[in-house]
């Protein structure tokens, strides 16, 4: 003889699975939140030079040209790992000096080649902006995105 479902275990069902589904549901975002806070952060501290760089990033729209971590334009390169590929990222002065002279440099003049316009920022600006990246460079992307071009 076949068993049916009766409303009383139609509801256990229901709940019981309703109360599994809500457990593992905490679960995994006590274990997500886990993960961002305590593993997934940046290397280095958000500093005051971090943030001015920040601040220089969003009031020269740099990110409508240039990509960080995949989020912003593809006019221009990645520049989440920037300070990786010129090999200055465990030196400040260096990567100053090198953004400086990129940014005082533009735009080439080469012709048929995407110039980026000339910013007058002061030592202060690019410095901060150089913190900003080596800061973004040291940010665990777990190897997305995957840009090993120079």
């Amino acid at each position: 003889m076949a068993e049916f479902l009766t409303k009383s275990r139609a509801r256990n069902i229901f709940y019981g699975g309703s109360i599994f589904f809500v457990v593992i549901f905490v679960g995994m975002t006590v274990h997500s939140h886990k993960y961002v806070v305590e593993v997934s952060t940046a290397g280095m501290p958000l500093s005051d030079a971090v943030i001015r760089g920040k601040h220089v990033w969003e009031e020269n729209s740099c990110i409508n040209c240039h990509s960080l971590h995949g989020e912003g334009a593809y006019f221009a390169p990645e520049v989440g790992n920037v300070m990786t590929r010129w090999g200055v990222q465990d030196s400040p002065e260096d990567a100053f000096e090198i953004l400086k002279s990129w940014i005082e440099s533009q735009p080439s003049g080469i012709e048929g080649r995407r110039q980026m316009p000339r910013y007058e920022m002061t030592d202060e600006d690019i410095r901060g902006l150089a913190e900003f990246l080596r800061w973004a460079d040291q940010t665990d992307t777990q190897g997305w995105p995957p840009n090993d071009a120079g």
